[in-house]
């Protein structure tokens, strides 16, 4: 069984690890327990304030802070930082382009027993809506930590979008070699290609062994900087397969799969099947009770693919 271990506890460690440069500061909502960021907290007390249970207040006071020159990171639950808050990340840090990087945590229906009204299914849509904001979603540790190290070089506003569950390490190879803005191909095949991103690439790369085993050599391709969307790996995919599916823990409006769909028809209208919640609410239950309950599994991916191959 693969190691394991949730993008939240990594984005938490590489805060502690990567924290030491004098102009990162990191604010939290009263949730640096859950967010991890409280990782950071107690390794650089000094640079690290508790706002509390005051998520449009806390993106008010990071953008003040950003105005001294500081890389700020400011993090809640993804349904409050990118929700509640979403007027204070529009006009207090979009608009003048301050470097903030919003860190949105219990994304998507794997939040699980929480519910609903915990799992923020739209924040990618709204965060990429954003002029200049840069959007993140990271498939496991290893590459969550690789991003949060790539933002404190980043100069300018960015969401950070990582889960709560344990996920598999899944880029612990040798060649592994995390880029901004860089789609990454993590298998070859010119049946179809699959784009995923977050905890969904882990059930992509299931699925394609699937498809192998009956015949089907599926491409697969994580799309961890979901905005600026690379351009140039999925056109690629599209002209070399013919067939597109995207993957997320997200809507399919206005997420990875909104972005694709935007990029192919204006440059390769391409074949497209968008997986990922319909344009519903989660439930409460499980998460991977509730990752079958929606189609979001590697048995579900697989034979959703199957069937948009031999339409």
């Amino acid at each position: 069984m693969a190691e394991q271990y949730a993008t939240r506890l990594a984005y938490g460690d590489a805060l502690a690890e990567y924290g030491s440069k004098e102009d990162v500061v990191v604010l939290d909502a009263d949730l640096a327990c859950c967010t991890m960021s409280g990782n950071f907290a107690d390794k650089y007390p000094e640079r690290f304030r508790n706002i509390g249970i005051a998520e449009a207040n806390m993106m008010s006071i990071a953008a003040g802070i950003a105005t001294t020159g500081k890389n700020v990171f400011a993090s809640s639950f993804a349904m409050f930082a990118a929700g509640r808050a979403w007027e204070q990340v529009r006009n207090s840090i979009g608009y003048p382009r301050l470097n903030v990087k919003v860190v949105g945590t219990h994304s998507g229906v794997s939040v699980g027993e929480d519910g609903a009204t915990h799992q923020a299914l739209e924040d990618i849509a709204i965060m990429r809506a954003i002029p200049g904001m840069l959007v993140v979603s990271p498939s496991d540790a290893i590459e969550t930590k690789a991003a949060v190290k790539a933002l404190m070089d980043y100069e300018g506003p960015a969401y950070l979008r990582v889960g709560r569950i344990p996920a598999d390490i899944i880029n612990d190879t040798p060649d592994y070699k995390f880029e901004l803005f860089k789609g990454y191909e993590m298998r070859e095949g010119n049946d179809a290609a699959i784009l995923a991103t977050g905890l969904m690439v882990q059930e992509a790369l299931k699925a394609h062994d699937i498809l192998k085993a009956q015949g089907i050599n599926a491409r697969i391709i994580d799309i961890h900087t979901i905005k600026p969307l690379d351009e140039e790996i999925v056109l690629k995919a599209a002209k070399e397969t013919g067939a597109i599916i995207t993957v997320e823990e997200h809507n399919i409006l206005g997420g990875l799969g909104g972005a694709v769909a935007e990029l192919l028809s204006e440059k390769c209208p391409t074949r497209l099947l968008r997986i990922g919640m319909k344009d519903e609410f989660g439930k409460s239950g499980k998460p991977q009770d509730l990752f079958k309950k929606f189609g979001l599994n590697a048995d579900n991916i697989s034979q959703q693919v199957i069937t948009f191959i031999n339409k």
